[in-house]
C-alpha cells in the first residue's frame, strides 16, 4: 500500500484514489497493479517479466517502450552505500522513470519546480510509477535492510542515466520516517 508523504506540511495520505489523483494532477503517473507472484532471491529477470507479461507487455507497447529490466537491492547487495547514494541525489532523467514494485518498498521523492511543498511517495508491491522525464526527484531504498525488487521500464536505457542537479536539498529528509 503506498503511502504519500508531505513532510513541511505534515500530510500523510494512504486512499491509493487520493494518492492517484494528487500525483496525477502534478504529472506523475501511478497505478497500482496485481501482483500476486511471490519470488524468492534466486528468481531470474526473465521469470519475473514474464509473470507479469499479461500487464507489461500492453503497457509497453501502448507507451512505445521497447525493453524492461528487474533490479533487484537487498541487504546482500554489494557496495549498497555507493549504490543508495547514487540514488540518493537529486537528479532528473532524459526519459521518464518508471517502475513496477513486485515486492520490497522504497521512496520516490519529488522536487517540482511550480513552488509546492517537497513530497515523497512509498512505493510497495503492486505500486507502478512513471516520474517524467526532466522531473527532479531522488529515490530511497532506506539506510538499512533495504529491499527492493521492480520492474524497470525503458524507450532506451541511455535515458536512464541521471544528471544530477547537486542542489543537495535531499540532505534535509535524509532522516524522514513514516
Amino acid at each position: 500500500m503506498a503511502i504519500l508523504s508531505i513532510p513541511e506540511k505534515n500530510i500523510q495520505l494512504t486512499n491509493p484514489l487520493e494518492i492517484k489523483k494528487f500525483m496525477n494532477e502534478r504529472g506523475i503517473f501511478f497505478d497500482q497493479w496485481k501482483c500476486e507472484v511471490k519470488f524468492d532471491d534466486s528468481a531470474s529477470q526473465d521469470k519475473i517479466l514474464k509473470a507479469y507479461s499479461a500487464d507489461l507487455d500492453p503497457f509497453m507497447k501502448n507507451g512505445g517502450y521497447l525493453t524492461a529490466d528487474v533490479i533487484s537491492i537487498n541487504n546482500l547487495t554489494e557496495n549498497y552505500e555507493a549504490i543508495r547514494n547514487k540514488f540518493l541525489a537529486e537528479h532528473t532523467h532524459s526519459e521518464d522513470e518508471i517502475r513496477f514494485f513486485v515486492d520490497g518498498q522504497g521512496f520516490f521523492w519529488f522536487n517540482l519546480e511550480n513552488g509546492e511543498s517537497i513530497f515523497n511517495l512509498l512505493c510497495e508491491k503492486g505500486d507502478l510509477i512513471s516520474v517524467p522525464a526532466g522531473t527532479k526527484h531522488w529515490f530511497d531504498a532506506g539506510e538499512t535492510n533495504p529491499f527492493v525488487k521492480a520492474i524497470r521500464i525503458f524507450i532506451d536505457t541511455t535515458g536512464w542515466i541521471p544528471e544530477y542537479t547537486n542542489s543537495q536539498v535531499e540532505q534535509k529528509y535524509l532522516n524522514f520516517k513514516i
